[in-house]
């Protein structure tokens, strides 16, 4: 192939993602975003909103089907994700998953309006899960939407999975995607996830994440004796002895990496005791750790007793980790470089869409990004439109954002796919 062809089909592809970019309805866009948020879908309850998302895709003939989420044994959990492919004209060609989840945390008590309502104003959209993820989430929609409208020819396959219990103790949505071999067939992944929000570093959009802390989850066991609560030195008091044992946790030392900076400890809950007038004898210690590449789970858990060991506290201690469904259900750190083709096919798109290079960035904490960065080794990237208050009262999503990564993402499947 000589220069002048090389251009040529340089040109035709970035023309082609600008085209396909510029399908994208900002219209149609915004209002599936606001229909989304106006269903209540707490992680274990999406029932209604799975259906939504498998008329919208069906209606516009994408054949989308349910994907069977099962997990009898702590949760009793039945769910169901929904999965659109669109295939490509070459079956060596890589495939690009775009996964989103359609669960949000449950409703926050303290919001002043009605968090479903979806109300714009200024820009925003207002309403419980608005920025995580439903826009995110939209947006992959209208992105795969777009995709299979135009007239371009993708020698890859495009996979969007809307999945369920990304906020639920688990991700047992796309760990079914994992488990099923979902994931098998996929070179690369976009996660919709809100990123500035949540990265620490007072970056705007567009910015690209490549990579996540980790997490483990201490359950510890903390075993006094129990004596009358007017003679507490008769006893040993589990309470206490958790709550200095939390503090020490809370300053162990961590693990650093150049590009995610340190691991974390935060202590989460003390649960034990109550009994009226009577030494609390045993209580349950629930601990937070986020953690880098390096720290394993047996690291993690020869750190926690050895600060049990040190600290020397008048009870006994059993330090574990929270149950999980099966071995390889946990979120482990991952880093992708920034010359992975996943990433120089977004930033191109981005450049296309916005103007501007991506500035890249790496997540501070966890999600389903893990499951298929770390676990599934997947090239990754987190990119989503940003907002506030996730979680929270008042929560809100950028629209004009929502529909830039919605354009972004359907030019980046032509600039990967082509």
């Amino acid at each position: 192939m000589n220069d002048d062809e090389s251009t040529t089909q340089s040109e035709s592809s970035t023309d082609a993602a600008r085209r396909v970019a510029a399908a994208v309805d900002a219209d149609e866009t915004v209002d599936l975003v606001q229909s989304l948020v106006r269903i209540e879908s707490p992680y274990f309850h999406e029932d209604e909103i799975g259906e939504f998302v498998h008329g919208w895709l069906d209606d516009r003939g994408l054949d989308p089907e349910y994907h069977a989420v099962s997990e009898p044994a702590i949760t009793g959990y039945e769910g169901r994700n929904v999965l659109v492919r669109l295939p490509g004209s070459d079956p060596d060609a890589p495939t690009l998953m775009l996964n989103g989840h359609m669960d949000t945390v449950e409703l926050v008590d303290e919001w002043t309006e009605d968090p479903l309502s979806g109300r714009i104003e200024d820009g925003r959209l207002y309403g419980q899960g608005a920025a995580d993820m439903k826009a995110g989430l939209a947006a992959a929609m209208v992105a795969v939407a777009a995709l299979a409208e135009a007239d371009v020819d993708l020698a890859g396959d495009v996979v969007l999975a809307a999945v369920v219990d990304e906020e639920g103790p688990y991700g047992l949505g796309t760990d079914q995607l994992l488990r099923d071999g979902v994931v098998d067939d996929c070179d690369m992944a976009v996660v919709t996830e809100p990123g500035p929000i949540l990265d620490g570093e007072g970056r705007e959009n567009p910015t690209l994440y490549l990579g996540a802390r980790g997490r483990f989850l201490y359950d510890i066991e903390v075993r006094g004796t129990a004596a009358h609560a007017s003679t507490p030195d008769a006893g040993r008091n589990a309470v206490v002895a958790a709550g200095l044992l939390a503090d020490a946790l809370s300053e162990m030392p961590v693990g650093s990496h150049p590009l995610l900076g340190e691991g974390s400890v935060c202590p989460l809950s003390i649960e034990g005791g109550g009994e009226t007038l009577s030494v609390p004898e045993s209580c349950r210690l629930l601990v937070d750790r986020h953690v880098v590449p390096g720290e394993t789970r047996e690291s993690v858990l020869a750190d926690a007793e050895e600060v049990v060991a040190e600290l020397g506290i008048d009870a006994d201690v059993s330090v574990g980790l929270r149950e999980v469904p099966h071995a390889d259900a946990r979120y482990g750190p991952y880093v992708f470089d920034e010359h992975e083709p996943l990433v120089e096919g977004l930033a191109a798109a981005t450049r296309t869409v916005t103007g501007e290079s991506p500035s890249l960035g790496y997540f501070r904490s966890v999600g389903d990004f893990n499951y298929l960065g770390h676990r599934a080794d997947v090239p990754t990237v987190i990119f989503g439109p940003d907002g506030d208050r996730i979680h929270g009262a008042g929560e809100w999503v950028d629209l004009d954002e929502t529909v830039d990564v919605a354009r972004v993402l359907a030019a980046g499947a032509v600039e990967l796919l082509s």
